[in-house]
């Protein structure tokens, strides 16, 4: 399925007040308890259904599974027994250590984990069957409602659950994450990190401990203070690895987290001190200080610590800043906006582009401070269609002071002046940066080229930064058609035009569309260094709305004439952009070939042409870019038309003009 851009532009940053229903019903969480409680029914819910489909996409249960209400399970169920904690929750037969790390580290924050899990949740007065969570996803909260009947065998919950089994919150909340990507089975593998950010909106950075910096103890000190939720992690060098257990108790491959850090006065020193905790709990560190562990053992044995602050506030410094926050929602698509990484000149400038101006130095400094976050899209709940995390990254460039699509020529002589560390896939990719004020240009892309994805870009400054995608925009300048040369000074070769029009339109001197199929193959056919199929009479009818000025039906002598010199600069076009000189052209040179011709897309717009028009390969003959400016022009001169004539009833722009009649 094709990736489309939905939303061009730059958006606001959300403030969490109340969270978009997603129920397929379109009623509220309360809408649905409330009409469950008149009915005297307990809620079902369709959207995620209670058997195999919600489970698994590629296997089956090895056990029969039973879905039962917690009411079924035990006798006195209860949402939350004493305050949800980290010692409450156990993983079970799902490989989803990743999320219950995350969930340990949320209930570190009370006032974040009353974000995710809205109180006044009972199996008490006003029990209906129904609870809701609510996760942040790409720039907006969700509310994700579910039924309570959960997996079971033999009468014990089969994944997450509570270490008391009257307690079910935890359950629940697996549940509505599982939902909220599609089965159980697409929880299986991932990073803390991923499930912090979904339960906070915040924004993740990532500290190797054998590359951290001096004050590290000082940067985690800070976090945990603050709130922000922390993951860490011991790398794997081969499958074989995964889940091994080291000499000292730790496991390779594990998702733990961070929950405590303290010093201690230990023989006259002090002592920097970190608690982390194993999801399984069973193993645990068995080195100095038991249940905690020295700094220095913890940089020694853990490979990777990820944070999730709350807000993006610099841990290295004292001050706490209000960052601005601007959002962009975007598509890598194959063929027209998935150039890969800068490797791939020749497609690397098709990628999406963002302006970004840095208007101000931070507060006593000449540089500005920024954060650029990228994070690929609903990665997880497309695993089921065979989709893998890409590997992400960005670039950033001095801004040349154009308004415009930067071209190839720019990128080949032209460095970045900042980029991610890496690219990698993971879901989110993002670093800190400092520059100096001024305009650049973000690119974000995949390492690969032709890889689709949608992707939510969001940049943090100290300071006001105005962000603009440079895709956003569409603007048609369309020439004015040349005048026909009057008959009496007609050159040579334009007397024997008119001799080819006459012998194409017959006695009455205009050429209808069947003639125009017939002369139009019968020339363009015969071009050897274009590869060129067929025009059907549609085209050819198309072509005559275009240029039929008389509005007959019909071209006469000087529509036609203006028409044939238009068609040999598009054939010129098209040899032009034909860098390979196969006779076809590549759907990544489009862009630039018909803003030659006069349009200038937005990345919607070129992805529906490159889709209707470019074949598997992702190119285009003579007949498809001669179709495509045709339709173009078309809709551009009616719009103007129509907006001209009709200013109080227009309610469509341009792009939404051409979006519209490129899909009839």
């Amino acid at each position: 399925m094709p990736y489309l851009h939905r939303a061009p532009g730059p958006q606001a940053h959300p403030v969490p007040k109340d969270a978009r229903t997603t129920h397929s019903s379109g009623q509220s969480f309360e809408q649905l308890r409330q009409e469950c409680l008149q009915k005297g029914t307990l809620f079902e819910d369709a959207d995620f259904p209670a058997n195999n489909s919600s489970l698994f996409y590629s296997e089956r249960p090895q056990v029969p599974f039973v879905w039962k209400r917690p009411g079924e399970i035990v006798k006195n169920p209860e949402f939350i027994l004493g305050g949800a904690t980290r010692t409450d929750i156990c993983q079970g037969e799902l490989g989803d250590c990743w999320l219950l790390a995350a969930i340990a580290s949320l209930t570190l924050n009370q006032k974040a984990l009353a974000r995710v899990m809205p109180p006044d949740q009972t199996f008490g007065p006003g029990y209906a069957g129904i609870f809701h969570f609510q996760f942040w996803q790409h720039s907006e909260w969700l509310d994700v409602v579910i039924d309570d009947r959960l997996p079971t065998f033999r009468d014990r919950l089969v994944f997450l659950h509570s270490a008391d089994h009257n307690e079910f919150w935890s359950a629940l909340l697996e549940k509505a994450y599982a939902k909220l990507n599609g089965s159980y089975e697409a929880l299986k593998g991932g990073s803390a990190i991923e499930a912090m950010e979904d339960f906070t909106g915040g924004v993740a950075e990532t500290f190797l401990t054998k590359e951290a910096p001096e004050n590290f103890y000082e940067i985690l000190e800070k976090a945990l203070s603050r709130g922000s939720l922390l993951g860490c992690s011991i790398d794997t060098r081969n499958a074989a690895e995964s889940e091994a257990r080291t000499p000292f108790g730790l496991i390779k491959g594990h998702a733990y987290t961070v929950t405590g850090i303290d010093q201690v006065n230990f023989r006259g020193q002090k002592i920097e001190l970190i608690r982390v905790r194993n999801p399984w709990g069973q193993v645990e560190w068995n080195g100095s200080w038991s249940d905690r562990m020295a700094f220095k053992d913890f940089k020694a044995h853990f490979d990777k610590v990820e944070i999730c602050n709350l807000t993006p506030d610099a841990l290295e410094e004292d001050a706490v800043h209000k960052w601005e926050v601007t959002v962009h929602q975007g598509s890598w698509v194959r063929g027209s906006t998935a150039g890969g990484c800068r490797n791939f000149l020749d497609t690397f400038w098709t990628n999406p582009q963002i302006k970004l101006s840095l208007t101000e130095g931070d507060e006593g400094q000449e540089e500005c401070t920024f954060l650029v976050a990228l994070m690929q899209k609903d990665r997880r709940k497309l695993k089921r269609f065979g989709a893998d995390v890409l590997t992400i990254g960005y670039a950033i460039y001095q801004c040349p002071g154009k308004d415009q699509h930067l071209d190839k020529d720019f990128f080949r002589y032209h460095a970045s002046q900042a980029r991610s560390k890496t690219f990698i896939n993971l879901r989110e990719v993002s670093d800190r940066f400092k520059l100096p004020p001024g305009e650049y240009i973000v690119i974000p892309s995949t390492f690969e080229p032709h890889q689709e994805a949608d992707f939510c870009l969001r940049i943090f400054s100290e300071k006001k930064a105005i962000t603009r995608d440079l895709d956003g925009h569409v603007d048609i300048d369309l020439p004015e058609p040349p005048k026909p040369t009057p008959p009496g000074q007609e050159t040579e070769e334009e007397q024997q035009f008119r001799a080819l029009f006459e012998r194409v339109a017959g006695e009455d001197m205009e050429v209808t569309a069947e003639e125009l199929e017939y002369i139009l193959n019968a020339v363009l056919q015969k071009k050897k260094n274009i590869k060129f199929k067929k025009l059907s009479l549609i085209s050819c009818k198309n072509i005559i709305s275009l240029m039929d000025t008389s509005c007959n039906g019909k071209l006469e002598f000087e529509e036609f004439k203006v028409f044939w010199d238009r068609l040999k600069q598009w054939i010129n076009l098209f040899l032009q952009f034909d860098a390979d000189r196969s006779g076809t052209m590549s759907s990544y040179e489009l862009r630039t070939a018909l803003r030659a011709a006069g349009f200038q897309l937005s990345s919607r717009l070129l992805q529906l042409v490159v889709l209707r028009y470019a074949d598997e390969e992702l190119q285009l003959g003579f007949d498809d870019f001669l179709n495509c400016l045709v339709r173009l022009e078309n809709a551009s001169r009616v719009f103007q038309a129509i907006s001209a004539g009709n200013k109080e009833f227009i309610h469509l722009n341009i792009n939404e003009f051409i979006n519209l009649t490129m899909n009839i």
